[in-house]
């Protein structure tokens, strides 16, 4: 099976020689875990080796993800404007109908600019559009949380699921999509999305003796062998360092 590095230090020991190309990989983790960093770090790794990459943000606009970044000096505008990275903003599935947005022109004056709602068809239509016009081969999804919100029957979010990685998959691109750990590791709450990718990375942390470590855990990677162990990871300037060899406790 084709591999390609993720681009995390230490973690392509983990799979064995990376994840297998042309996946769905699924990357959970609680708030502060790194979820955004890995995703972010899974591209800069391909456009290092000459991979073009999108992220789909549906948390946070692009903008204030880039902000929120510039501490691993990663120059991800410079990345953008050279095509090696390429940004979609559907922040705004996290308000279903149309939205107004106002423009100041003056203090006695303003135009306001309705713009149609975002669909899940509609995100579907215009990532597999940029991922052939702009010879994509990598893509997160930063988080699919925000998507499912707006199915709360389960019967209909599991239809949209389906739908949105058929979309993912028929692109060809080896794919990244973040999902949030809702309950603790021992008594979670196995999600959807997590039967659906061919892949499952969890990001934990834990508390042992008073100090918090993080752990990376690769439950589930379909086709190649790799380590399930608990294994430390931390962030540094560089991104997420993993730590192959180590044990957590």
């Amino acid at each position: 099976m084709d591999r390609i590095l993720t681009g995390v230090k230490g973690l392509d020991d983990v799979l064995n020689g990376g994840l297998p190309k042309g996946r769905i990989i699924l990357v959970v983790g609680s708030p502060g875990s790194g979820k955004t960093t890995f995703a972010m770090q899974f591209l800069v790794g391909g456009a290092k080796t000459g991979e073009a990459g999108l992220y789909v943000s549906l948390d946070e606009k692009p903008e204030r993800v880039k902000e929120n970044l510039e501490s691993f000096n990663w120059n991800l505008d410079a990345l953008e404007h050279e095509g090696k990275i390429t940004f979609i903003d559907g922040t705004q599935l996290r308000r279903p109908g149309q939205r107004i947005i106002q423009d100041r022109i003056d203090a006695e004056s303003s135009v306001s600019l309705v713009l149609p709602e975002l669909t899940l068809g509609v995100l579907a239509r215009t990532i597999r559009r940029v991922a052939a016009e702009e010879n994509i081969q990598r893509i997160t999804i930063d988080p699919i949380t925000s998507l499912m919100l707006r199915y709360p029957e389960e019967a209909k979010r599991r239809k949209a699921m389906l739908l949105f990685f058929d979309a993912l998959e028929s692109t060809g691109c080896s794919c990244i999509v973040t999902s949030e750990l809702r309950t603790s590791m021992l008594d979670r709450d196995f999600q959807l999305e997590e039967y659906l990718s061919q892949g499952v990375i969890l990001l934990h942390t834990l508390i042992h003796d008073g100090n918090v470590i993080r752990a990376v855990q690769v439950e589930k990677m379909r086709g190649i062998s790799h380590d399930p162990q608990l294994r430390p990871y931390q962030i540094t300037q560089s991104g997420i360092d993993v730590y192959p060899k180590d044990k957590v406790y």
